[in-house]
Order: structure tokens, then C-alpha cells, then sequence
């Protein structure tokens, strides 16, 4: 069995990071070995939740899991609390990467064109330099901008500043960028990416939903690198997420019972396994 290791917070309730990414990466027959940075009682959407720091955990998870000689097929990483969490994920990239394995960078930090709270213009600058290891990289429109000190053009950028800001991205270092969130000429929404060993731009739109829900780019992200372990694609892989992702949407958006801080992705699983032709027994 394939092993991928995770590292972001872990929210009680709220459906997001590790409880969006521990579920679906296992559904896919994947085994998810979790890094929880911290807990929260629910994400950030709720007031008054709680907050349990993890960073104090992180270093003597590594050093066990170095000492006992665990290897990844993929380090996928998505929220991270503070500076000091991101200079220890890149000592798990250190320790844990090879040329054998990918390393996915969700730069989970901002939207609209604004920081999350408690994230400041330093934070944005060790997200690049965490980003410069990757092999891949998947920020919105505002976090690339945010990590190159670009102006935000809004989530209706021209396809032409996004292919200027992915060939920025990929001279951090990284070997394909992947930006999310962008919306397209026919109506769709979707991923707009570029690898820089050929020079190829690569797109694919889904149905545009009119619901915004938090936790879907770990939605995305999550079944992106689930489906790169099971040996898709980097395309292919996208392609799954986004079509995942947006099966997801369509189902709480049609649910007159429907959750408001987040979607009802456990209800998509069956399609998800059909879209990897992945039967449960397997």
C-alpha cells in the first residue's frame, strides 16, 4: 500500500484540512500518515473556537519517523499556523524528500487578496521559500500574488497575468505551479498550471456553482494528491480534483439541509472512486 504524509491543523468540526484530507486520501486505498500542527475546536469560521499549538510536536514526529526509516510516495502540506511551523516543514522536506517522491505545497493563506488573520507580509515570504521546494505548488490567485509582492488583480484575472504569474512561481524553484480558483472565458472555473521543464500551460474548467463554502481547496488539494500517489498524472490528477471538487459543491448546494461551513464531500465518495475506477474492496 502507497503511504502519503499530511501536515496541517486538524479542526473538530468545520470540515477542513485533516478531516477533509485524512477521509478522502484513505478512501482511495492510500495509507494517510497525519501531521497535525494543531487543534481546533472548529475553523476559524466559528467565533470563540479553541486553539491547541502543536509546533512544540512537530520535530520529535520527525525525528521518530526518521529513526524507524518510514518513507512517503508524497508530502503533501496544507495550513500552517505560524513561521516557525514553516521552517520545520521544510526540514521534513529534508529529511523525507527524494527524487523518488513528490512534495505538494497547498500555500493555504489567503483569499480575496487578503491574508488570514494572525498571517503577516514575513509569513508570505517563508510560504514562497517552502514553496521553492516543492515539486508542486497550488495557490489561488491570491496567494501567488501575495508570495511574488504582486498587486491583486481580483478573481477575474486575465489568463494573460496568470501565465505571467506562473512563470514567476516556477522560478521560485518548484517544478510545476498550479494556480486554483480561476474563472474562464466559457463560464467555467477552474486550474490554470504551467511545468517549467517544457514551457506548457495546461487548463481545465468545471460547472462555475454560485456557492462558496470553506474547506473546498482542501477538497482539491486533499484528492490531488491522493490521486499523484495512486499514480495518475499531474494532469489527470487535477482534472479528478477539480471534477471531485465540484461534484462536492453541486451536492451541498442542492441539499435543502445543507451544512453552511462546508460541503458534503463523505456524500461524493463513491464518484470519486468511479472517477479513479477504484472499487471499495480495493
Amino acid at each position: 500500500m502507497k503511504r502519503l504524509m499530511t501536515i496541517q491543523d486538524i479542526s473538530c468540526i468545520g470540515k477542513c484540512s485533516l478531516t477533509v484530507a485524512l477521509p478522502i486520501i484513505s478512501s482511495m486505498g492510500i495509507e494517510t500518515a497525519i501531521v497535525p500542527t494543531a487543534v481546533l475546536s472548529t475553523h476559524t469560521q466559528f467565533p470563540n473556537f479553541t486553539f491547541r499549538d502543536l509546533t512544540d510536536d512537530l520535530e520529535p514526529i520527525k525525528n521518530h519517523w526518521k529513526s524507524q526509516g518510514f518513507e512517503f510516495g508524497t508530502i503533501y502540506t496544507g495550513y500552517l499556523g505560524s513561521q516557525r511551523q514553516i521552517k520545520i516543514v521544510s526540514d521534513f522536506f529534508d529529511t523525507f524528500g527524494s527524487k523518488d517522491n513528490y512534495i505538494v505545497v497547498d500555500p493555504a493563506m489567503a483569499e480575496d487578496g487578503v491574508l488570514y488573520p494572525g498571517f503577516d507580509s514575513h509569513f508570505a515570504k517563508e510560504m514562497k521559500k517552502l514553496c521553492a521546494k516543492a515539486n508542486i505548488i497550488l495557490p489561488n490567485i491570491s496567494e501567488a500574488c501575495l508570495m511574488l509582492g504582486e498587486p491583486y488583480p481580483g478573481e477575474d484575472a486575465s489568463i494573460e497575468f496568470l501565465q505571467e504569474l506562473l512563470k514567476k512561481l516556477v522560478a521560485l524553484g518548484c517544478d510545476t505551479a498550479v494556480i486554483t480558483g480561476v474563472s474562464f472565458s466559457d463560464g467555467t472555473l477552474g486550474f490554470l498550471g504551467y511545468h517549467k521543464k517544457n514551457k506548457e500551460f495546461f487548463h481545465y474548467g468545471t460547472e462555475k456553482i454560485p456557492y462558496r463554502s470553506h474547506g473546498t481547496g482542501d477538497v482539491f488539494s486533499s484528492t490531488f494528491s491522493g490521486a499523484l500517489t495512486k499514480g495518475l498524472s499531474i494532469e489527470e490528477a487535477l482534472k479528478v480534483a477539480a471534477d471531485f471538487t465540484c461534484a462536492c459543491i453541486k451536492n451541498t448546494y442542492k441539499d435543502p439541509e445543507h451544512v453552511t461551513y462546508a460541503v458534503n464531500f463523505e456524500a461524493e465518495i463513491p464518484y470519486l472512486l468511479k472517477l479513479l475506477s477504484i472499487t471499495p474492496s480495493e
